[in-house]
């Protein structure tokens, strides 16, 4: 019996899980992108919280800002592919990193936290936690973030 309270001490409810949240700023220039998207991820699920509880959403939200100045290594930038289907027939559509990057450099970093997170309920709602911003300035100072260096 002792063991049961002592075990049900250290897991967090959701309100309290709540109450800790906190806004956490980064900077993506320069960053390479899964490194950097790991980090992200980690956060997003408090697995950095000594009181993360697996079926609880114990992270804390993430602003990342400059997400057009993220890197990646080798013959990525020339060779990977974001691929999406229309629906219709012959509908995949295909679109080369450096042309995202122009387009949509918010969806690069998106994807690649999208790909670490869990596939649940959960992973949806630790997502909704994100915001990223292509430029240098944000409007979430109400959230009053606290800068994070990588």
């Amino acid at each position: 019996m002792k063991k049961s309270k002592q075990q049900n001490s250290t897991l967090l409810t959701k309100e309290e899980a709540l109450a800790q949240r906190k806004w956490l700023l980064f900077d993506a220039s320069g960053k390479t992108l899964g490194r950097f998207a790991t980090e992200i991820a980690k956060i997003l699920r408090g697995k950095h919280k000594p009181t993360f509880t697996p079926h609880v959403d114990c992270g804390d939200g993430v602003i990342i800002i400059n997400a057009e100045k993220i890197e990646v290594t080798g013959a990525k930038e020339a060779q990977k592919i974001y691929r999406h289907y229309t629906g219709a027939m012959g509908g995949l559509r295909e679109t080369p990193f450096r042309v995202m990057k122009a387009r949509k450099p918010d969806f690069i970093i998106r994807q690649a936290v999208k790909g670490m997170m869990p596939n649940s309920r959960l992973g949806k709602q630790q997502m909704k936690k994100l915001r990223i911003f292509a430029g240098s300035e944000h409007d979430l100072q109400a959230q009053q973030p606290i800068p994070v260096t990588v």
